[in-house]
């Protein structure tokens, strides 16, 4: 996979990277449903062997369980990919999750995530979400410091809007942004990625194929069907009225990617690609097979035809 550099880092990425949200298992807030931890394993051995040189995590994901897997995955790979990981929503010992950007707080997530994942420092270490919006000074002045330690590499932030932008980048520089983006949530397009691409902040987009929506493998029965502690259970894209437009979207993906040999959720990926400001995409699998089955979005190059199509189909979706 050819590389771009992520913003004003020394990091080279492919243009997809694995995302680690789905593996952390059931079981708490955002899960989605039961996952084994050998095929987690496997799909994040899938995803580098296939050329991913970047592990998305965070540490809420199954509440640790999520970066203890990639720690246990990475540890006998003679070239490790880089590790990516996020701070801010922490939990007690109830399994409830809150928000917390105090220095303090900031600094214990950073240490427990180091042991989990096994390494000496964190190649990007990230914002998870700007709450309490009060404290992303305090939050964001005690990232900086664990970078000057040199128990992070680079500092980036998640779902932060422009205004949130600027106030951290007058403390220290940010190196990425974390934003959800895909053809039903578009709305970065306005004001965000020219802000990044201005300021040569790195982008790297999560739930480009919304969640599984987009993937060519989602229908009205699995969504019917989605475990109790699957999150989408209770998402309005993956209910009437929208799940049947949803689904008929998917399905232009699908004939759309067909002539290249490409599944629907890799012309979903692909479309995040295109644009100038987005440096790679987070793409989840819970399987090594889901993996392979995604891969392809890295070299895919939609024709402006294509693209036209696309857009014409969401531009007469309801809103």
């Amino acid at each position: 996979m050819q590389k771009r550099q992520l913003g004003n880092t020394d990091m080279l990425i492919t243009p997809i990277g694995f995302g680690s949200w789905a593996i952390g298992g059931g079981d708490w807030a955002y899960a989605w449903g039961p996952q084994d931890d050998g095929d987690a394993i496997d799909a994040i051995g899938k995803a580098v062997e296939l050329g991913m040189n970047w592990i998305d995590t965070a540490a809420v994901y199954g509440l640790g369980h999520s970066e203890e897997l990639v720690g246990r995955a990475v540890s006998g790979m003679r070239v490790r990919p880089y590790i990516f990981t996020k701070c801010s929503l922490v939990w007690d010992g109830n399994r409830q999750v809150s928000g917390s950007l105090k220095a303090g707080s900031v600094r214990r997530e950073c240490e427990a995530s180091l042991k989990r994942l096994g390494v000496d420092s964190i190649d990007l270490y990230q914002v998870h979400w700007p709450n309490p919006e009060e404290d992303i000074e305090e939050g964001w002045e005690e990232m900086a410091r664990l970078q000057e330690e040199g128990l992070v590499r680079h500092i980036g932030v998640s779902n932060f809007n422009v205004s949130q932008l600027k106030r951290a980048i007058s403390i220290a520089p940010v190196a990425s942004l974390q934003p959800p983006y895909s053809m039903l949530r578009p709305a970065i397009e306005k004001e965000i990625l020219p802000f990044c691409l201005e300021r040569n902040i790195g982008v790297i987009v999560y739930s480009p194929m919304l969640s599984g929506m987009l993937s060519g493998s989602m229908t009205r029965e699995r969504a019917a069907a989605f475990p109790p502690d699957d999150w989408r259970r209770n998402n309005k894209e993956f209910q009437e009225p929208r799940l049947s437009r949803n689904l008929e979207l998917a399905g232009l993906l699908q004939r759309i990617g067909k002539p290249h040999g490409c599944s629907a959720g890799e012309v979903a990926i692909a479309w995040t690609l295109r644009h100038p400001a987005v440096t790679g995409a987070i793409v989840g699998g819970r399987s090594a097979g889901q993996v392979a089955g995604v891969a392809g979005a890295a070299e895919l190059r939609l024709r402006s035809e294509e693209l036209d199509e696309i857009k014409t189909f969401i531009d007469g979706m309801p809103a």
